[in-house]
């Protein structure tokens, strides 16, 4: 049976870290990093726990990608760039299966973007992802929720729905084939982060954040911080491939209050559209501009003909939603 150092030596301490902006990663009380000059640590945590973030049989190795990318995803959504992470794991067993598959997926995702595990805890309980990530931006250029201004554009990036909608066939809420769930569940599954159209949008735009709870109410973080509203043109919202095969009402529901999207929501200056385009070609990122920042403090949904439409549905909350 594998000891708890057993687990960490093969699985999680296998890699040689040569960066000079880390001093000590695994293997003392604390990791050390030496922040580069001019830059802003920029550190986030988050928790994925089984049952609630992701089904108990899932994927190891895509588990282990998501564990890592919605954490990257809230690096980009401040336009910084990854440094390094910790990894605090429960496991109710140590599986060597288990363990395999999800460092494989964790590690793909972390060499992609040059980000180093420097340290964590693990412990035998009900199984519970936590990590907690490091990166750097620029002094003063990172993107915040609380700078959008009235008359700025709101643009996403990518499609939304998709992962909301192999959810729904997961829990026998609709019907798809094996090819369109097997796509729909990419998105759920592994999500993208953004981080180089994050990176290439500071100084363009003006507030940001990462959609993982849906865009009604994350786009909501915004509006409060930064005390403005929104109009949005909900068909004009970029849904997902799968999702366009369905009827409008589930397009609407799904791109607007479904979660585990992961693209950027920003807000730019009017001005800054043609840098906004050439960002997001340069990051081979479609953005799609779905509205406005207006006065008034509350968000507008408009149809395509700039009529008002209401709904009963709320984006995920973790202590209300089931």
């Amino acid at each position: 049976m594998l000891s708890e150092f057993d687990l960490i030596k093969q699985y999680f301490d296998h890699t040689q870290i040569n960066d000079a902006r880390i001093a000590l990663g695994i293997g003392d009380d604390c990791a050390l990093i030496n922040p580069t000059a001019g830059m802003q640590l920029a550190i986030s945590t988050d928790m994925l726990v089984s049952g609630r973030h992701f089904f108990p049989d899932a994927d190891a190795f895509m588990l282990g990608h998501k564990s890592l990318a919605v954490n990257l995803s809230d690096l980009a959504a401040m336009g910084a760039r990854p440094l390094a992470f910790t990894l605090a794991l429960s496991l109710p067993e140590a599986n060597p299966t288990w363990l395999a598959a999800f460092s494989r997926g964790l590690f793909s995702l972390a060499k992609q973007h040059d980000c180093h595990l420097i340290g964590g805890d693990t412990t035998k309980g009900p199984l519970n992802i936590c990590i907690t990530i490091f990166g750097e931006v620029p002094f003063g250029m990172a993107l915040r929720r609380d700078a959008a201004k009235v008359g700025e554009d709101i643009w996403i990036s990518g499609s939304l729905g998709d992962a909301r909608l192999a959810l729904g066939a997961y829990r026998y809420e609709l019907h798809l084939s094996e090819s369109m769930l097997t796509s729909a569940a990419q998105r759920l599954h592994q999500p993208t982060p953004r981080i180089d159209l994050g990176i290439a949008l500071r100084g363009i735009a003006s507030a940001a954040l990462d959609i993982s709870d849906g865009l009604s109410g994350d786009l909501g973080h915004i509006l409060e911080r930064s005390q403005v509203g929104a109009k949005i043109c909900l068909d004009d919202l970029p849904v997902g491939v799968i999702l366009r095969s369905q009827d409008l009402a589930r397009r609407r529901e799904f791109s607007l209050f479904g979660g585990d999207d992961y693209e950027l929501c920003f807000t730019a200056p009017k001005e800054k559209r043609e840098a906004v385009i050439a960002a997001g070609l340069a990051c081979q990122t479609h953005v799609t501009r779905v509205g406005e920042i207006v006065e008034q403090p509350e968000l507008q949904l408009l149809d395509a003909l700039g009529q008002n439409l209401t709904f009963d549905d709320t984006s995920f909350d973790h202590f209300r939603s089931s």
